[in-house]
Parts: C-alpha cells; sequence; structure tokens
C-alpha cells in the first residue's frame, strides 16, 4: 500500500505543481491518475517514487504491519519495494533477456542467483514476449518495447507499480494487452499498482480506482463512481455520456 498525504510540489522558481494532493492505493488495487496535460499527473507519479521530493506532505510505504515514510528509505530499498516504468526508457545494446534482468539489480549482490533466473522467466512468459528473449531490443517495435520494460518492472519484484503513461505511442492491441497484463499481475500477486493514463475508456475498463486531478489539485477520488459526466466536464472540460455496455462503464464524448 502506498499513501499519499497533503502532497506539495514547487520548483524553485516559485511555480507551485502540487497543492495539498492525497491519494492512497491498495494492495490488488489499479489506480489511475487522471487529467489535462500539465496538471501534475507526471509531477505527482514522480513524488511517490521519490524522484522528486515534495516540498509538502509525505508519502508512505506499507508492507505487512510496518509503515516507512518514503523520504527516509535508502535508493536500494525503494527499488526493492518500487518498480517504474517511466514514459520514455533506454535498454542499450541488450537482449531482451539480459533487459528484463536489470530489473533485478535491486536484489542482486555478485552475480544473479537462480531465482533471479526464474523471475526474469516469469516476466517474460507473463508478458507474452518468450519469443522475443534472445532478440536485441534496439530491434524491436514500439509495442514490444514497451512490453519489455514492463517485463524487467515485474522482474523487481516489487510491492506497488508505478507507471508514466504505460499505453503512450502504443496501437489499440498493444495498449489492451499491457493493460491487461498490469490487471493480472495486480490481481494475482495481489500488488498496487498507479498509472498516469490519458485514454478514459482503458482507464475505465483495467483500474478500479481514478484520481481526478484539476490545476494540481485533487477534484476527485474514489472508485468507478467518480467517472461522471459532471467530473469529465469540470475536469477536461468535455462533454460526455458515461454508459453501461456489456457490464462495462464507457465514456462516450459528445
Amino acid at each position: 500500500m502506498i499513501t499519499a498525504t497533503d502532497i506539495d510540489f514547487s520548483f524553485k522558481s516559485g511555480r507551485q505543481i502540487l497543492h495539498k494532493v492525497s491519494a492512497s492505493v491498495s494492495s490488488g488495487s489499479f489506480m489511475a491518475i487522471l487529467g489535462n496535460n500539465g496538471v501534475g499527473k507526471s509531477t505527482f507519479m514522480f513524488c511517490l517514487n521519490r524522484i522528486l521530493r515534495p516540498t509538502g506532505g509525505k508519502v508512505v510505504l506499507t508492507t505487512g504491519k510496518a509503515s516507512r515514510d518514503v523520504a527516509d528509505l535508502s535508493r536500494m530499498d525503494l527499488a526493492r519495494n518500487i518498480a517504474f516504468v517511466a514514459q520514455h526508457s533506454h535498454a542499450g545494446r541488450l537482449t531482451v533477456f539480459d533487459a528484463v534482468l536489470l530489473g533485478r539489480r535491486p536484489h542482486i549482490n555478485f552475480s544473479p542467483s537462480e531465482k533471479d533466473y526464474q523471475l526474469v522467466e516469469k516476466a517474460i512468459a507473463r508478458i507474452g514476449i518468450k519469443d522475443l528473449a534472445l532478440r536485441y531490443v534496439d530491434e524491436l517495435s514500439g509495442g514490444e518495447f514497451q512490453k519489455v520494460i514492463l517485463a524487467r518492472a515485474l522482474a523487481q519484484d516489487a510491492n506497488i507499480l508505478l507507471l508514466d503513461e504505460p499505453t503512450n505511442n502504443l496501437d489499440p492491441h498493444n495498449q489492451h494487452e499491457v493493460m491487461r497484463a498490469v490487471r493480472e499481475v495486480v490481481d494475482e500477486d495481489q500488488i498496487a499498482a498507479v498509472a498516469v493514463m490519458h485514454d478514459l475508456n482503458l482507464a475505465a475498463r483495467f483500474c478500479d480506482s481514478f484520481v481526478f486531478l484539476k490545476e494540481g489539485s485533487v477534484y476527485a477520488h474514489g472508485g468507478i463512481e467518480t467517472v461522471t459526466p459532471e467530473n469529465l466536464q469540470a475536469v477536461y472540460g468535455i462533454t460526455a455520456d458515461v454508459i453501461e455496455h456489456k457490464n462495462r462503464t464507457v465514456v462516450v464524448t459528445l
């Protein structure tokens, strides 16, 4: 479980990006961070994993009965507990297997163990890229590469998975495959996942909690009941219907 309480963030110039942002996601849940460009979605994500240090508030990581302030964790402890899939990643001239093995770095002392190799193989199988294992990552398509980066994060075997626009620049097929893989891992391993999203229907299809940001503050936070025409109008400035189709919530812009 990861809990952010009253997060503020300002640049040194004094420009404030986040104001009193609070949100929490528990084990077995997948939370979407939603809102227009420039409202602080990625900034909030970076505060969760300490890429950026909040200027106010705190982020607390809870595993079992122990709760720890993220600000107090060593870099190694942070990497063991929080896996991050960035919007833009690079892996160099590596095979897919070796690129995914990099996810085990926080757990490796001198050389990879049998457990490390097993977790890499498991992550590759889960994402459905076994046939790519010996390919070089710089020869892959954008969709294939995004799956490799996700597999690397899964190999990290962390309690929290953070994803910054994980479906960006992917075709619809790969968008659904990536989101479905995350949902399956959340359900099967009972980890907590948080994703910055733009596609409202993908978020409604795969996520179970939602944080709507507007002008750097939380406008709404909750379950699927927060995905309403009124909230979409207030946050995005769009007119939309929210309907049920085949037992799924669908957003139809008008």
